[in-house]
């Protein structure tokens, strides 16, 4: 039988998280230090270790089937190339940004001006929907230090949580697009490595539905009961059992990470006791 070839970055957060959602669906990679290629213990799976920016022609050449890679990525080198699943993790933005003792009053301030970035095709795509001209330069790497030595007077680059930017004195004004990690493919799929890849994105969806949902368990008084179920979502209706206490019943339900407070205030106030939450490891619908 054929193996599934998926890539992913050879090193930092994207990695590390790549191999931890590979690890949560039960694939068991055998990888030593340093190698470039390792292969699943139990699962018809080749991993390859690469640098970010060269996988999208990997894939767009065959040489690889899939894989996991930020989105920011895709935007500027991999026209063509298909998502198959967004994963939810190694967040981050394409922004403009620029010192911080400049005014900014709206994208019609940068143009003329001259713009560092690692992601040419991005913001000349960002600039021309927006009718602006601006000169380009192209730096690999320490995009952030552009302004400060006079190289340009923005900057285009990722931003996470900020604290390049605030080190180096900009400001960020302008977010082209939200990215994350994303599971592409191959436009030159077969069919045999389709089917693998069906049972990969599976897994990842049933991994991801846990992580984004939490467990409840209630206590609830019979007469407050019906109240408390149409707080809750569930995913078809809640399970209700009665407790040995008379009167009272039990309540389980599966709630969206994303609503989780606002629909335990609501429980409360409209009579729940015993609120248990429960995180998901994964869950199959």
């Amino acid at each position: 039988m054929s193996k599934l070839r998926i890539a992913v970055q050879k090193a930092g957060r994207l990695h590390d998280e790549s191999m931890e959602i590979l690890k949560d669906i039960g694939i068991s990679i055998d990888n030593g230090k340093d190698q470039l290629k390792a292969s699943a213990r139990n699962f018809p799976l080749e991993v390859f270790y690469l640098r970010n920016g060269d996988i999208p022609q990997y894939l767009k050449d065959g040489v690889v089937d899939a894989a996991i890679i930020g989105e920011n990525i895709l935007v500027e080198k991999g026209n063509g190339i298909t998502i198959a699943e967004k994963l939810g993790f190694s967040t981050c933005k394409v922004s403009i940004a620029i010192p911080k003792s400049v005014k900014y009053t709206g994208i019609q301030d940068l143009e003329g001006k001259r713009i560092a970035t690692s992601y040419p095709n991005t913001i000349q795509g960002y600039l021309d929907k927006n009718g602006i001209k601006a000169n380009l330069h192209i730096i690999n790497g320490s995009v952030e230090i552009a302004p400060n030595i006079g190289l340009a007077d923005a900057i285009c680059d990722i931003v996470s949580s900020g604290s390049t930017l605030f080190k180096n004195n900009l400001k960020e004004v302008e977010v082209i697009m939200k990215s994350e990690a994303v599971l592409a493919v191959s436009p030159v799929l077969s069919q045999e490595k389709q089917d693998i890849l069906d049972k990969i994105q599976f897994r990842l969806q049933s991994v991801l539905k846990g992580r984004n949902s939490k467990y409840v368990l209630l206590n609830a008084p019979n007469d407050k009961l019906q109240d408390i179920i149409n707080v809750l979502p569930g995913m078809k209706s809640p399970t209700v059992l009665p407790l040995a206490q008379e009167g009272w019943s039990s309540v389980h339900s599966v709630i969206s990470k994303n609503q989780f407070w606002d629909i335990i205030d609501e429980l409360k106030k409209k009579g729940a006791q015993g609120i248990l939450v429960c995180p998901i490891e994964k869950m199959v619908i």
